[in-house]
């Protein structure tokens, strides 16, 4: 029986915050890419607390500049990343190019390489995304313009 992936944020993640453990204005956070829902054994969602936990169902290195857990996964964080607007906390982040791939993925899981790989979000790309070759973008969705309602973290 195949696995399912759910977009989520991570309960681990949400309790971490109130304790302290991240601060996402300094620490790396990457992403990691999951395989195609047909591929892959385990259930990814709020229920996921680590970048272990995929093991292999996290893709296998790529053709081009995708591999396992190295800084070209990280995301781009700075103090103007992390907001509070209309009683909502919120961080987005710029869109994530991995260029010259050859793979399929069916979402992604981001991770705190700070903390232990701690994980913080799933998100579940709706279906295969496959690129031969070419840019695999990886599309946040505050785009140009984030703010309290179209962001990738929100805590409200």
């Amino acid at each position: 029986m195949a696995g399912t992936i759910t977009t989520a944020m991570c309960n681990t993640f949400k309790e971490e915050i109130l304790k302290g453990v991240h601060d996402l204005e300094t620490e790396t956070l990457r992403v990691a890419l999951i395989k195609p829902e047909a591929d892959i054994a385990d259930n990814y969602d709020a229920a996921t607390t680590n970048y272990s936990d995929l093991g292999s169902d996290e893709l296998d290195d790529g053709v081009g500049n995708y591999s396992r857990d190295v800084a070209n996964n990280n995301l781009d964080i700075s103090g103007t990343n992390v907001n509070l607007s209309n009683g909502v906390a919120w961080v987005d982040f710029p869109d994530l190019v991995f260029q010259n791939l050859t793979v399929s993925a069916g979402g992604a899981l981001i991770y705190n390489a700070s903390q232990g790989n701690k994980a913080v979000a799933v998100f579940d790309f709706g279906g295969t995304v496959t690129s031969t070759s070419g840019d695999f973008t990886i599309v946040f969705p505050g785009g140009a313009t984030p703010d309290d309602t179209n962001a990738v973290i929100r805590i409200s």
